[in-house]
C-alpha cells in the first residue's frame, strides 16, 4: 500500500503455500505468504457460502426433429445403432439426420450424438453447412414428449478420421451436451470418402 501511494510500480508473483519473489523497482524481496493474516470476519456479518449448482437437464425422450436456424436446416431424426464393423451407423442418404441411440437423448445429462451427411449424390446433405457454425448459434431438437431442447454452439472442430477424438465426442460430461458430426476436408476417391470429420460441440441452454 505504501508503494502504491508513493507511485512505485510493483509486480508480485506469489505461489500459494510458500515464499515468492516480489520485484520492486528492480530489487528482489522475499515475502512469506504463510505469515500473511487472513481478513477477519466481523461478528454478525453476513457470509456468503457458494452452493453447487446442479446442471440443467431434461428427462429421457427420443429426438424427432433437429432445426438449425443459422443454416436453414429442419430435418426429421432417425435412430442409428452400430454397423456390422462395430462403428456407428450413418443415415442411408443425404437426409435425414440420425441420433446415435447408445448416447443420451438430447437434453439428458451427457453428450447426445447426431450424425448426418455433408452431401449425397452430388447434392448438399442435411449437415452441409455444419463447418460454418459459430459459437452462440442455436440448435433446436424437438423430442418425442413434445418438448424442445435448445442448445448453443460452444465450438466447431475438424479432425482427420484416423485422429477422431472419441473420448471428447462420446465420453461422459457433467452437463447436457450435443455433438453434431459430419464429414469434411478433402475427398479421397480411392476410398470414396472424405478425409476428415467436422464436429460441433454444443451445450443445453433451454
Amino acid at each position: 500500500m505504501l508503494l502504491s501511494a508513493a507511485g512505485v510500480a510493483a509486480v508480485c508473483l506469489l505461489p500459494a503455500g510458500g515464499p515468492g519473489p516480489v520485484t520492486v523497482a528492480g530489487a528482489l524481496v522475499t515475502v512469506d505468504v504463510d505469515a500473511l493474516e487472513p481478513t477477519p470476519v466481523r461478528a454478525g456479518a453476513r457470509v456468503t457460502v457458494p452452493v453447487p449448482v446442479e446442471p440443467v437437464t431434461m428427462p429421457r425422450s427420443a429426438p424427432v426433429r433437429v432445426t438449425i436456424p443459422e443454416l436453414g436446416v429442419r430435418s426429421p431424426v432417425m435412430e442409428l445403432g452400430f454397423d456390422d464393423d462395430g462403428s456407428m451407423e450413418v443415415p442411408p442418404g443425404g437426409y435425414p439426420a440420425g441420433w446415435f441411440d447408445r448416447s443420451p437423448t438430447p437434453g439428458e445429462l451427457g453428450p447426445a450424438v447426431l450424425a448426418g451427411h455433408v452431401d449425397w449424390g452430388g447434392e448438399p446433405g442435411v449437415f452441409w453447412g455444419l463447418r460454418t457454425l459459430r459459437p452462440g448459434d442455436q440448435v433446436l431438437v424437438d423430442r418425442a414428449d413434445g418438448s424442445t431442447a435448445t442448445f448453443a454452439v460452444d465450438r466447431v472442430a475438424q479432425y482427420a478420421k484416423d485422429e477422431f477424438p472419441a473420448g471428447s465426442v462420446y465420453g461422459d460430461i457433467d452437463e447436457a451436451g450435443l455433438r453434431l458430426i459430419t464429414c469434411g476436408g478433402g475427398f479421397d476417391p480411392d476410398v470414396d470418402s472424405y478425409r476428415d470429420n467436422v464436429v460441433v460441440y454444443a451445450s443445453l441452454v433451454a
